[in-house]
């Protein structure tokens, strides 16, 4: 079992920055696959940023490539999520996800995913 807690989410103005974070328990951390995902008022749950078990690879949907920076820390057992430029569009639940090594062209997959956060709330004003 693994359990994820997510931090650092908060109200900012757009064009603003925040810099989340979730740390992992219970289970070796470099053996998962780690992803954010988020969710906003009405609609589905959406990939957002995945990074491989030892940081080497990272994924982007494309809404945020360029603005967000996915990253993690296995010493500490937490991945980080650098959001920058944020837009009022940005607004959502922000939820981390571990999942046993995923392939390269499956980290929006949700279903590779095995264990699930309760999310962060970001909130982006105009």
């Amino acid at each position: 079992q693994v359990r994820l807690v997510e931090s650092g989410g908060g109200l900012v103005q757009a064009g603003g920055s925040l810099r989340l974070s979730c740390v992992a328990s219970g289970r070796t951390f470099t053996y998962y696959s780690m992803g954010w995902f988020r969710q906003a008022p009405g609609k589905e749950r959406e990939f957002v940023a995945g990074i491989s078990g030892r940081g080497g690879s990272t994924y982007y949907a494309e809404p945020v490539k360029g603005r967000f920076t996915i990253s993690r820390d296995n010493a500490k057992d937490t991945v980080y999520l650098q959001m920058n430029s944020l837009k009022p569009e940005d607004t959502a639940v922000y939820i981390c996800a571990a999942g046993l090594p995923i392939p390269p062209n499956y980290y929006s997959d949700q279903e590779r995913y095995e264990y699930w956060g309760q999310g962060t709330q970001v909130t982006v004003s105009s």
